[in-house]
């Protein structure tokens, strides 16, 4: 049968194409035999996300894993990923598996795993996972039996600890969550329910497998509807201090503040680590293509930055190492940041709670948090991303292997008033760029294949949003070029 591919984050593919019930069966299997090889009493618990038969996924994994003799619980609803990893560890489960492909389009179907630990599985642990994979069919298992979980309760106390929820109860402030129709839906409305603290406005909160017509990613291309609704809002006692958007699992999250400007995750990353490096201390974990405003900063605290590839699961190596000092923050340009004293993993719900904490206990707004930290670290944050669809005609390749020696003379697509002071390949290829030979560099653009979508990206970062503007516009000809 058809390889299996894991990719940045667990296995995902189309829905009836490749992601299907008997590939689903194998992967599952394979799950079940590496868990039975590393030993464990404990249940392994299933979760699933609001895609189109994600329950009748969830529960074919759930078959599968019970049928091998391990002790399998599915939760009895939907629920965040985060929420999931939450309950392997409260639970003293010895592993999990969410049926989600998070951000990618509604088509998609995912198989994300889950560590003892409570967080995204390491790149041993799928690796281990994709070479049990059988080659024949695993046949049916409708009949075995399991239990369910719900974890919603004990989840809800979790986040009123990590925050300081009387100081955010004594302000009772209102913001807006977009669920984009995810498995955050209803979970951050139940969790101001529950403490009383603060109220929210829903938007996009029913679930819905097609996402309301956009990818579950929030980036303001796909959250025209919140900043529509946040460009009526001001900043009067009772508006809303900001509006949460989380994408399908709800582990990833965007911002957009009063006025309906987007507030983007490099801006976010800055805010909570300024925020957290308050009150404690400890390493700061940044993938590659996170702004460089957050190194800086970092450093201004003296903290230690450690940088890693793309993909949470580096994230979670460092948290689970933690060093001398432990992990304070760490976090992607995607919107997934975990933080200590929580679970080693990317949370939306926990991290929409700790920057309405940031914004009520500091009096400012969180559009006034960064511009004190930009004027603090002297560094001017613009940014932006394109994703190239591209044909399968060997584009992505000829495009990487041309940036393999990058010289800008050679690649005339790209303004001419820039030098390259140097290139990183941590993950893709990054040209940091300077305005004279002998500055600092004062911009970058990375060129990165993507790790579950056939897709190319393009990421920017410079002082101002032209030069943004016209480093991907003639980053994306080089790539038409190719």
């Amino acid at each position: 049968m058809e390889r299996l591919i894991f990719g940045t984050d667990g296995w995902r593919d189309v829905i009836a194409e490749r992601f299907t019930f008997a590939n689903l069966r194998r992967a599952a299997r394979a799950y079940a035999d590496y868990l039975a090889g590393a030993g464990g009493a404990g249940p392994v618990l299933v979760g699933y996300d609001t895609r189109f038969m994600a329950r009748e996924f969830a529960e074919v994994v759930s078959g599968v894993l019970a049928a091998a003799g391990l002790p399998t619980m599915l939760s009895q609803t939907y629920l965040p990923t985060p929420a999931l990893s939450f309950a392997v560890r409260h639970l003293g489960a010895v592993g999990g598996v969410m049926l989600t492909a998070s951000h990618n389009p509604p088509h998609y179907g995912g198989f994300k795993l889950k560590g003892p630990y409570g967080g995204s599985a390491t790149d041993d642990i799928y690796r281990a996972v994709a070479a049990l994979v059988p080659d024949a069919e695993v046949p049916r298992h409708e009949l075995v039996a399991y239990d369910t979980f719900d974890i919603r309760a004990e989840y809800f106390s979790a986040i009123a600890t990590l925050v300081d929820i009387d100081a955010i109860r004594s302000s009772r402030p209102t913001i807006v969550h977009d669920a984009m129709g995810g498995a955050g839906s209803g979970w951050l409305s139940g969790l101001a329910a529950a403490t009383g603290a603060f109220e929210v406005e829903s938007v996009r909160g029913r679930p819905d497998p097609l996402f309301y017509g956009v990818n579950p990613e929030p980036i303001a291309a796909n959250l025209a509807h919140t900043i529509e609704k946040m460009a009526g809002s001001g900043t009067d006692p009772g508006s809303p201090l900001f509006a949460s958007a989380t994408d399908g699992d709800a582990d990833r999250i965007g911002v957009v503040l009063p006025g309906g400007e987007f507030f983007n995750s490099h801006q976010i990353f800055a805010v909570l680590l300024d925020h957290l490096a308050a009150r404690r201390t400890g390493t700061v974990v940044k993938t590659f293509t996170v702004s460089r405003v957050v190194e800086r900063l970092a450093r201004a605290r003296g903290l230690p930055v450690v940088e890693t590839p793309v993909g949470f699961k580096h994230i979670v190596d460092a948290m689970l190492d933690g060093g001398d000092v432990g992990v304070l923050i760490g976090g992607e340009e995607s919107g997934g940041i975990g933080v200590a004293g929580h679970i080693p993993e990317r949370d939306a719900i926990a991290n929409t709670l700790l920057l309405l904490e940031a914004v009520v206990t500091s009096g400012r707004s969180l559009a006034q948090r960064f511009a004190d930290i930009e004027s603090e670290t002297g560094w001017r944050h613009a940014y932006d991303r394109v994703d190239l669809h591209l044909a399968d005609d060997g584009t992505k390749e000829r495009v990487m292997a041309r940036l393999a020696s990058p010289d800008l003379a050679d690649l005339g697509a790209l303004p001419g008033r820039w030098h390259l002071a140097a290139v990183e390949s941590r993950d893709g290829v990054k040209l940091n760029l300077a305005r004279t030979a002998d500055s600092e560099p004062s911009a970058w653009l990375l060129f990165r294949p993507s790790g579950t979508e056939p897709v190319l990206r393009l990421y920017c970062e410079a002082q101002n949003v032209d030069d943004v503007a016209a480093l991907l516009s003639g980053a994306e000809a080089l790539v038409r070029s190719s």
